[in-house]
């Protein structure tokens, strides 16, 4: 593995939340990327590729705000549009590179970004690195594979290599209005920006980080890395895993001046007690051309167009 440039680091800690305070005794629960022993989620295989439609309207951007560049809230109003009911998996990507023969930036480049235990365990950057073995295919780095996670969501992959995924399949990327908006509309308790990842019983409703990040991860909500799609119940839209489980890339720019796009949702790592990017108006960015270990996407169409590849 070789270090990370100071511009991705940067990027990087602006996606995990910022740095963490030193932490002298690191345990680690069951490792970080253990999936958990039983995996019975909604969807398998035939289920895959379904879209939810999302009705226009208006609501309010950026509600609620915690971090300043989540903010001011602003009412915006929204076309129709049809959403992806999940993350687009390992074995939907499969099959758009088996189809076209289509090889991804990490592939072809300096690899991606992994997330994994460090022997420097209160220097944050330090469980960030990029290995050139990192892609779609071996999402752990050089010796692991992707076979018994088909139903995964796809990462390593870049924003260009999820809108040359998404032209094969008939649809788009979000934009982040309308990713926004569709995850509002989601939300079980409007009232509650947090609602998204736990019920009032306290049951968990998404794959995020549950313990002290990064050195201890309690796999509360049943697994330590990604989760399939659908592991958790749909939003009141039908879609899944709009909080949670990975990042997903919008084609939004993320700032005048920032050479880096939005991402929306949180990821599984994401904690209660330092990312706190698991809401609807949370955001995040990094550069169109750079792909890491918990970043995905889905897809939108536009409603007269209901055909394409899954």
């Amino acid at each position: 593995m070789v270090s990370l440039t100071n511009k991705t680091m940067l990027a990087l800690t602006a996606v995990a939340g910022g740095f963490i305070a030193m932490i002298a005794v690191v345990v680690v629960y069951g490792g970080l990327f253990v999936r958990s022993a039983s995996e019975t989620c909604a969807l398998d295989e035939a289920g895959l590729g379904g879209f939810v439609d999302i009705p226009g309207g208006g609501f309010i951007l950026g509600a609620d705000p915690v971090y300043a560049h989540e903010g001011p809230p602003r009412r915006v109003f929204v076309s129709p549009f049809r959403l992806q009911a999940h993350e687009v998996t390992n074995s939907q990507f499969a099959g758009f590179v088996a189809a076209t023969g289509y090889v991804t930036e990490a592939e072809i480049t300096r690899g991606s970004a992994l997330f994994e235990e460090s022997e420097t365990p209160d220097v944050f950057l330090s469980w960030w690195s990029l290995s050139p073995s990192a892609t779609w295919r071996t999402p752990d780095g050089a010796g692991s594979d992707i076979e018994g996670r088909a139903l995964h969501p796809v990462v390593h992959v870049t924003l260009n290599d999820a809108r040359a995924y998404a032209a094969w399949a008939g649809g788009r990327l979000p934009t982040e209005v309308e990713w926004e908006y569709a995850a509002s509309l989601g939300l079980f308790d409007p009232a509650d920006p947090e609602s998204g990842i736990r019920a009032r019983d306290g049951a968990a409703r998404a794959n995020i980080w549950t313990g002290v990040f990064p050195v201890i991860n309690t796999r509360r909500d049943g697994f330590a890395g990604t989760a399939p799609v659908g592991c958790f119940e749909p939003g009141l839209t039908g879609a899944y895993d709009m909080i949670g489980n990975v990042w997903e890339w919008t084609t939004t720019p993320f700032s005048p001046g920032v050479p880096r796009f939005t991402i929306k949702g949180g990821s599984y790592l994401c904690s209660e007690g330092y990312c706190r990017r698991y809401r609807a108006a949370a955001r995040e960015s990094l550069e169109g051309d750079f792909s890491t270990a918990h970043i995905g996407f889905r897809l939108v169409q536009d409603p007269a167009r209901r055909g394409g590849g899954t």
